[in-house]
């Protein structure tokens, strides 16, 4: 199982997430095309094939891909908002002030 971790996460996922538009798509059927790639991948590792997508996901050790874009998206939303990132956070987000906050700022 361990050598299907490194092969998948060396040479499929890669491919995937290379160009956004195909990696995060907008449209369900599109993000069920991509996830249905990971599916087939994850029935391929020995003695897997019987066990649901999400029993073969835990076992492996690797998360859905609908959770890595989303864990992607709040990186790219913290370097942006704590200005790692070269983007004016004022385009993208309204800060509103916030008592409960020590920073002074909620989304």
């Amino acid at each position: 199982m361990e050598d299907f971790k490194i092969l998948y996460k060396t040479y499929v996922r890669p491919h995937m997430e290379y160009a956004v538009q195909a990696w995060s798509p907008y449209m369900v059927k599109d993000i069920q095309v991509l996830e249905k790639v990971q599916q087939r991948a994850t029935k391929c590792v020995t003695g897997l094939k019987n066990k649901t997508y999400q029993q073969r996901l835990k076992i492996l050790g690797i998360p859905s891909l609908e959770l890595r874009r989303k864990r992607g998206d709040l990186i790219e939303t913290n370097k942006i908002l704590t200005g790692k990132e070269d983007i004016d956070r004022d385009q993208l987000f309204q800060l509103t002030p916030n008592i409960h906050s020590t920073r002074g700022h909620q989304l």
